[in-house]
């Protein structure tokens, strides 16, 4: 059973910049398709980018497009959230999902594996 570790996250100053990774165990990571999620205090559940198993597809949110990349490294069983030029409403405890699959998605209902999370807070 594939299992999730999200980690990277921290306080920076807007504008600045942070890695997250997803890392997992349990099983190999390129049987999954895996998304980044993030949710702020009192606001919903948010897909901010998603990566396909294997044919390179990538997602982004608008509110992060050109600011965010994704990535993969199935050799080192792990993905990617580069976030750069961050915002102070990028504050948010981040999550990594992953489903079965090459198809990825930015809807959370389409992931049943999650990781515990990790604060980011961007200060202005």
């Amino acid at each position: 059973q594939l299992q999730l570790v999200e980690s990277g996250g921290g306080l920076v100053q807007s504008g600045g910049s942070l890695r997250l990774s997803c890392a997992a165990s349990g099983s190999r990571l390129d049987h999954y398709a895996i998304g980044w999620f993030r949710q702020a205090p009192g606001k919903e559940r948010e897909g901010v980018s998603c990566i396909s198993k294997r044919d390179g597809y990538t997602y982004y949110a608008d509110s992060v497009k050109d600011r965010f990349t994704i990535s993969r490294d199935n050799a080192k069983n792990t993905v990617y959230l580069q976030m750069n030029s961050l915002k102070p409403e990028d504050t948010a405890v981040y999550y990594c999902a992953g489903r079965p699959g090459n198809v990825a998605t930015a809807n959370a209902s389409g992931y049943g594996i999650w990781g515990q999370g990790t604060q980011v807070t961007v200060s202005s």
